[in-house]
């Protein structure tokens, strides 16, 4: 009875609470100022924080990655040196501590490390932790900007990027970790210095332990999803009982959900974001139930699994994972059925946009909701508006660069990968979804992998780094530039001739893009991947 009551619980849960905490944001972001602000604006301004242009937002954002970026690199590759090294943890090699620096600063938390025996407390705390809130702080940003930027009318400026970046961080991202942190431990999950335990009393197999529950509440909050142990939220000091189970789940799409309201509040356009919602919704619900239904129709498959979870909770844990960008996994996803894990690389594959990162996954929606205004004004024949801003060739441009940037590095580097046969475990169709999952991972800024992908090689290092790259910063380049285009145009005033955005038709439009694009781009591969290994299944041939 409680497992059937699983799912609605927390589907009821978060549409009841992420209205209010995106309105929350929504306060926090526009204020004029908050608290404790003056210090952080003494020490960057002598007065208030001037607003920015694109190219200046843009630019503070290089900056900042490129200087978190370098000191994240520098603690990796010579955490051998630096204190907090109980376990005498050599430091990366180049390429790998090159890979963990991209894959932190862009919300990725990819690790082809495993996290207990790789990682110094040091590199834990002062290296990623900090890139958990940060990297997580910079989405809630650039969606500021582009909600502020598309509702403007003849401006060119649309906030400071350090501004948001601190608000985001120290008023949104570091209360909620705190609190969920609090709740993690009183469940069991570790938050100790104290020095690794030794199995049965010997020294031969030594039990890291250490600060996990404050990591273990922004990767999830933060929607990074990089584990301080190596199997993530399976280990029982990251996730010890049912309720941490559900305090991460819920929490990884909690705030991802609350940026819709977020966006809806400073665009003023309630309504509107109840549409984009429900769309998101629509889709985490159908993953949910094509994981689950292909779950239990193949009961054989238990390696890999969490047996302490439901298959409600691995399924839903699944679906949500991978329909935002976290990353983070209770069961190990290489052992789900071809279908289940066909799902999963797809939801990826969208864009992580069904409730996404944090500001990442609205952002990225943006994109798709302009493409769709775009084609609905050319099959009617009426001027294609997206808040009153006409939408022509140059918004188009930016918004199909977005889109297809990330499609291309999936495919592109699955290709090679093939070629150079790197990485890889697996034969026949269960290969191809192997490396397929790693670049679709990669692409979508998400993190996690099959488990029988092995990434930790030149090749995969800095292919899969690449990739991040381009998933993280080719959308928000696009979409600054499209909705700092829309902003600098004149607001029109909405009349009949309109196509509305707050409608069922245009929900159901914009689902009907979302996939037909995404399937177009990516069913040939999915056919000769997943689809085709369910099949072989089906008619009793594994790999």
């Amino acid at each position: 009875m409680v497992e059937l009551l699983y799912f609605p619980f927390y589907i009821g849960l978060l549409i009841l609470v992420s209205p209010f905490f995106g309105y929350y944001m929504a306060f926090i972001l526009n204020a004029k100022v908050l608290p404790g602000e003056g210090i952080f604006n003494r020490f960057l301004y002598s007065g208030d924080p001037t607003s920015q242009n694109a190219k200046q937002y843009l630019q503070s954002l290089f900056w900042f990655h490129l200087l978190g970026g370098g000191f994240l690199f520098l603690v990796l590759r010579y955490q051998n040196i630096l204190p907090l090294n109980a376990m005498k943890i050599d430091g990366m090699d180049w390429d790998l501590a090159l890979n963990t620096t991209i894959s932190f600063i862009t919300n990725t938390n990819w690790q082809a490390y495993s996290g207990e025996s790789q990682l110094s407390n040091f590199s834990q705390m002062v290296g990623l932790t900090p890139q958990n809130f940060l990297s997580a702080g910079v989405g809630i940003s650039v969606l500021a900007f582009v909600s502020r930027a598309i509702v403007s009318s003849s401006e060119q400026k649309f906030g400071n990027f350090w501004q948001d970046l601190f608000r985001s961080t120290f008023y949104i991202l570091l209360p909620v970790s705190i609190l969920v942190a609090i709740l993690l431990i009183s469940q069991g999950v570790i938050q100790t210095w104290n020095e690794p335990l030794s199995l049965l009393g010997t020294d031969t197999q030594p039990i890291p332990l250490g600060p996990a529950a404050s990591q273990i509440a922004i990767k999830q909050i933060g929607t990074n999803g990089g584990g301080y142990f190596g199997v993530n939220s399976a280990h029982p000091f990251e996730n010890p009982t049912p309720i941490s189970n559900f305090i991460e789940l819920f929490s990884i799409l909690f705030i991802p959900a609350s940026c819709v309201f977020l966006y809806g509040k400073i665009t003023n356009s309630f309504r509107h974001a109840w549409v984009v919602f429900f769309i998101m919704l629509s889709l985490l619900i159908l993953g949910f139930f094509a994981v689950f239904f292909s779950e239990w129709n193949h009961p054989g498959f238990w390696e890999g699994k969490e047996t302490r979870f439901s298959l409600t909770e691995s399924s839903l844990w699944l679906s949500a994972t991978t329909a935002a960008s976290n990353g983070s996994v209770n069961s190990m996803h290489d052992s789900y059925s071809p279908l289940a894990g066909g799902i999963a690389i797809f939801q990826m594959m969208l864009s992580e946009i069904i409730f996404g990162g944090v500001g990442t996954g609205m952002y990225g929606m943006v994109l798709f909701l302009i493409l769709t205004v775009f084609l609905s004004g050319l099959m009617t024949g009426r001027t294609p508006e997206y808040f009153g801003k006409k939408i022509e060739s140059y918004e188009i441009k930016w918004t199909l660069f977005g889109i297809l940037a990330p499609t291309v590095c999936i495919l592109i580097g699955t290709t090679i990968t093939i070629f150079l046969n790197s990485g890889f475990t697996a034969k026949g169709p269960h290969a191809l979804s192997q490396i397929l999952y790693a670049f679709s991972s990669a692409s979508g800024n998400n993190g996690s992998a099959f488990a029988g992908f092995s990434a930790d090689t030149l090749w995969g290092n800095l292919s899969l780094g690449f990739c991040m790259l381009v998933g993280r910063f080719s959308v928000i380049y696009a979409v600054i530039m499209v909705a700092a285009s829309l902003g600098g145009k004149i607001t029109t005033k909405s009349s009949e001739g309109n196509f509305r955005l707050d409608t069922i038709l245009f929900g159901i439009l914009s689902f009907s893009v979302i996939v037909i694009v995404c399937g177009l781009s990516f069913f040939p591969v999915m056919a000769l991947g997943p689809i085709l290994e369910e099949i072989m299944i089906r008619s009793g041939i594994f790999f």
